[in-house]
Formats: structure tokens, C-alpha cells, sequence
């Protein structure tokens, strides 16, 4: 009897404690990248882009990420394409935010977007995608407006 109740005992955590926590904004996501380059006048520059798909996935964007490699970013297309506007909430690394045209080419770049703060970034006019770098990324890349992308 002793040895059952010890038993019982040494279980009542796994019965009160849940079974899967909910994640964390952090490990929602699905890791998988696609290929992107930028053809400037002077050479092709190529990264890994995460492609935020869904309304939630556009919402959630690169929050909450402490760190990303130089040569990765995150793609946001926009179907049927209109003006963007992102702010950098729950956002911990500076970025780059490329706006790019229906036909492929750069309209405006926002360099260096500081982490952490709630005034929003716009596009100067309808765009059907926003890519972001890390911060910095697109000057040392020698990208421009003009530039074109294929992803």
C-alpha cells in the first residue's frame, strides 16, 4: 500500500502540469527559406528569405529573434499589391526594409530601422512585397532603389 501511494504521489506533477505549454512567439515558426537575389549594376547578391505567407505570420514577422544570418531576411508578399507599413514592436535586431515594385524592382529602402519602437515605416507608394535585411545589409550590399529582386 505504502508503495502505491508513493507511486501516486511521484505522479501528481505529470497529471496537474499540462501536457504541451504554449510556445512562445519565438518557436512559431516553420524554418524553411527560399532563395532570393538582387540584381544591382555591379553584381547579384543572394540571401535566404523566410516567406511570411498568412495574415499571422505577417503579424509575427522577424519579432522576438535575437540574432540572424547575414545572408538570411524574410519576405512579406502583398496580393494584390498596396501600400505597407511596418513598425518594429517586439523586434530585437535593427533592419533593413527593401519595398519592392510589382515588377520586381526596389521602389525605397529604409536602412537601419532602430529595434523596439512603435513609430511606423511606410512605403512612398503600393508595393507588392517588403523585404527585411538585417540593418545595414542592403548599403553593404551596394543595393538601391532600382535594383531588381527575384524570389
Amino acid at each position: 500500500m505504502k508503495l502505491f501511494a508513493l507511486a501516486a504521489l511521484l505522479a501528481l506533477p505529470a497529471i496537474v502540469s499540462p501536457v504541451h505549454a504554449e510556445p512562445s512567439p519565438a518557436q512559431v515558426r516553420n524554418g524553411s527559406t527560399v532563395p532570393l537575389s538582387i540584381r544591382t549594376p555591379h553584381r547579384t547578391v543572394r540571401f535566404r528569405v523566410e516567406v511570411a505567407r498568412t495574415p499571422d505570420e505577417q503579424e509575427l514577422g522577424l519579432m522576438y529573434r535575437k540574432a540572424m544570418p547575414a545572408d538570411h531576411g524574410m519576405i512579406f508578399p502583398m496580393d494584390p499589391p498596396r501600400r505597407a507599413s511596418f513598425w518594429m514592436r517586439n523586434t530585437l535586431i535593427p533592419l533593413d526594409m527593401v519595398f519592392i515594385r510589382a515588377d520586381g524592382t526596389i521602389s525605397s529602402i529604409i536602412a537601419n530601422v532602430p529595434p523596439l519602437t512603435l513609430a511606423t515605416r511606410d512605403s512612398t507608394e503600393p508595393v507588392a512585397a517588403v523585404l527585411e535585411l538585417n540593418g545595414g545589409a542592403a548599403a553593404r550590399a551596394g543595393i538601391k532603389a532600382g535594383d531588381r529582386v527575384k524570389w
